[in-house]
């Protein structure tokens, strides 16, 4: 007969497994690009994009995010290719050894002039700030076309407590059908409706948001540069003229509701919170929350029944 198994003494500690780690990634081969005359290295399937960054270039994005697959929407970081036909997108083209780049020519500054005076005559632009900056720096003047020349003029649709769609915010930039897809939260709540002038981001059959296929993670508000997208206390706020982002602070801290270890951006105004976001850099999150990490700090402001 077997001797009986005895279970492990609680006195004696067991030993600590190995600490799991990410296998480190294959080298890759260095290839050399010119950009406005200066020669730069990058690993070979870097985009245009990055090898500007290398060099310290500030090339305008919109529709760009790190964490999402580029979909070329909105054609603010075309650069001059040599060779090529046409402008191509940074944010996308592959480098390849031996291009020749033209960031700042006169062909590139007129395109990205045109761009951004087509969305800012079409859309408000009133609620984003890094798109008014490029505005600035490239001399857009959207006023040329009419003061009655937005495209997509229409009501906020506020149809439930945390966050409201104001599409005529939207530039179409795709990042918050990509944060709902494929990229981070496999959703699919939402999509790109239609076509040409007719094209708008909408749920399914356009169908109120309660009654989507929306589990309210945020996502899609952490990525919206227009604030189309925008939390409903932040939106409150605006509307009440109380939204003052110079009074605000930021404290970084960790999720409470599980052992995942997300970590949050908790926005405050005079002592309340306001919105939380989540850096992009943080291996845990990404940017990207659950409805509980984004949402689920209102028990704070709670106020007892009198």
């Amino acid at each position: 007969m077997s001797e009986p198994s005895q279970a492990p003494s609680p006195l004696i500690p067991v030993p600590r497994a190995p600490v799991p780690q990410i296998p480190a990634a294959a080298p890759r081969r260095e290839i050399e690009i010119t950009i406005d005359g200066k020669r730069v290295a990058v690993p070979e399937g870097a985009t245009i994009l990055e090898a500007t960054r290398k060099l310290g270039i500030d090339t305008p994005t919109l529709c760009f995010l790190e964490t999402l697959t580029p979909v070329n929407a909105c054609r603010v970081c075309v650069v001059e290719l040599e060779g090529s036909r046409t402008l191509v997108p940074a944010c996308s083209r592959k480098a390849e050894a031996g291009m020749a780049v033209h960031t700042e020519s006169e062909r590139v500054l007129l395109s990205r002039r045109l761009v951004l005076d087509f969305l800012a005559s079409s859309v408000d632009v009133s609620t984003a700030p890094t798109l008014r900056a490029y505005m600035e720096q490239y001399g857009a003047r959207p006023d040329r076309f009419g003061a009655r020349a937005q495209t997509v003029a229409q009501a906020p649709k506020i149809d439930n407590e945390l966050y409201m769609r104001d599409y005529s915010k939207c530039i179409l930039c795709y990042k918050c059908v990509e944060a709902c897809g494929v990229d981070a939260q496999n959703t699919f709540a939402i999509s790109v409706a239609g076509r040409g002038f007719s094209a708008h981001i909408s749920t399914e059959f356009d169908i109120p948001l309660p009654q989507s296929a929306c589990v309210y993670c945020g996502n899609c508000i952490g990525v919206c540069p227009t604030g189309a997208l925008m939390f409903k206390t932040e939106y409150d706020r605006r509307a009440a003229g109380t939204w003052d982002e110079t009074q605000q602070t930021q404290t970084d801290t960790i999720c409470p509701y599980c052992g995942v270890g997300c970590e949050l951006t908790v926005h405050a105004q005079e002592g309340q919170i306001v919105k939380v976001s989540s850096p992009l850099d943080h291996s845990v999150t990404q940017g990207n929350l659950c409805i509980k990490g984004r949402f689920g700090w209102q028990f704070t402001d709670s106020r007892a029944a009198t």
